[in-house]
């Protein structure tokens, strides 16, 4: 069931619409390339600065706890200036934390690296929950959830370029080791060392330049202007509920969905992450990083597909049968790759990411729906549980150093069994207290 939401906002018109949801399909496209190459650092930093897969996944930690430190507050500003304000600053935020790796490669320090993910995520956060909500407003209430999807999809577009692209640049240098050094004179220990930190550096000087462009463009274009007063929810099991909560924490189906976003992005945040390290295993495919990197783009590409075919597949089946459906797949495939080995274990994993694809905008219209003038907070707390992405690695990484990298890979099968739970059960329309 698609969010209820309705716009009463008689000065628009739907080309504005139109107009607006193109524009906005730019920044989706952005933080997918951005955050997918994280799964190239990955790898990188992992051989660079000598680490376990534990400390290494700080990588994703430190990129995805933006969203529990900022997503809230984020969502309290968004209703007090406005989704294209919120934008602007997003995208601002986001190109500093881009120009931040620039004196983090200089130093050669895995610290300020992480600081600079942070900040980075902090901006993509605030677009998260800016722009989520607000492709779900500019339309029909009952498309809202194919609209996010199609939005998805150039989001994957995104994922699916950026490890090509990090694999090209950034693990076309070949690693280093103790004992490769000692066989080097000066001037080459220095040679190589500037190329190890320019791997980093330009291309997130581009990607910063890009950031600060876009957020120029969003400044002086016009674009409806929708308020959170301005929002209702039309009679689907709550009517008019919304009216008696002074938050959106007194939804049921709000709180289990942050639960299912939690695990859902941490699932495919921990697989995308530790694909080019999987596949470099002897009795997986014995690839070395720069050509394993290349293949995280099908497990990207993979959910791209997967957007555009459920942009057109949800508005003919119930979005929650869709997802109910595919998280049974998405575990069954990660169990079929933890059993076998060589290509079936590869191809299987892979083909997680074209399951993968509806989950997240799923997940966030149903988990919406209903809460009226409470959805700039529920679209904050729903950020906030893209934490999981931080965590879940974290938990895998541990798993992997002790059980080893093949079996470590149960984690995100629990994942996906509750989000099929939620698509079962956990999404119906409900409440756990009226004040």
């Amino acid at each position: 069931m698609a969010p209820s939401l309705q716009i009463e906002n008689k000065n628009n018109s739907r080309q504005n619409y139109t107009f607006a949801l193109s524009i906005l399909t730019s920044l989706f496209f952005m933080w997918g390339l951005i955050t997918c190459l994280n799964d190239i650092l990955v790898p990188h930093f992992k051989a660079v600065f000598d680490l376990n897969y534990t400390r290494v996944m700080l990588i994703q930690f430190s990129f995805f706890t933006a969203y529990a430190v900022i997503s809230i507050p984020a969502g309290i500003m968004v209703e007090k200036i406005g989704y294209k304000l919120g934008i602007v600053i997003g995208l601002v935020i986001g190109g500093i934390g881009c120009l931040l790796f620039y004196p983090a490669a200089a130093f050669q320090s895995y610290i300020m690296f992480l600081i600079a993910l942070f900040v980075l995520a902090s901006g993509i956060t605030l677009l998260q929950v800016a722009a989520n909500p607000y492709v779900a407003i500019l339309g029909k209430p009952e498309t809202a959830s194919s609209r996010l999807n199609l939005t998805q999809a150039v989001n994957s577009l995104g994922h699916t370029i950026a490890p090509y692209f990090g694999s090209l640049i950034i693990l076309s240098l070949a690693v280093k080791t103790a004992e490769d050094f000692k066989t080097m004179n000066l001037s080459e220990i220095n040679a190589y060392k500037l190329a190890e930190a320019n791997a980093v550096q330009f291309p997130y000087l581009g990607l910063a330049a890009a950031l600060f462009i876009i957020a120029a463009i969003f400044a002086i274009i016009k674009l409806p202007k929708i308020e959170a007063s301005e929002i209702s929810a039309s009679g689907d099991g709550l009517n008019n509920y919304h009216d008696y909560h002074n938050s959106a924490w007194g939804y049921k189906h709000l709180v289990l969905g942050a639960v299912g976003i939690f695990l859902y992005v941490g699932a495919e945040v921990s697989i995308g992450s530790f694909l080019v390290n999987y596949f470099g295993q002897s009795f997986i495919g014995g690839l070395k990083e720069s050509d394993a990197g290349k293949f995280v783009s099908f497990y990207w590409g993979g959910a791209m597909i997967g957007r555009f075919l459920g942009s057109a597949v949800t508005r003919k089946i119930k979005p929650a049968k869709v997802l109910v459906f595919n998280a049974f797949i998405a575990a069954s495939l990660v169990i079929v790759s933890m059993l076998t080995f060589g290509q079936v274990a590869m191809w299987s994993i892979l083909a997680v990411g074209l399951f993968n694809s509806i989950m997240f905008p799923t997940i966030f219209t149903l988990a919406i729906d209903g809460l009226g003038k409470h959805t700039g907070q529920a679209s904050g707390i729903l950020c906030t549980a893209i934490v999981g992405g931080a965590i879940l690695p974290v938990i895998q990484g541990y798993f992997a150093d002790n059980i080893g990298i093949h079996f470590a890979f149960f984690v995100p099968v629990i994942g996906y069994l509750y989000v099929a739970y939620y698509g079962i059960k956990g999404h119906k329309l409900s409440y756990l207290t009226i004040k």
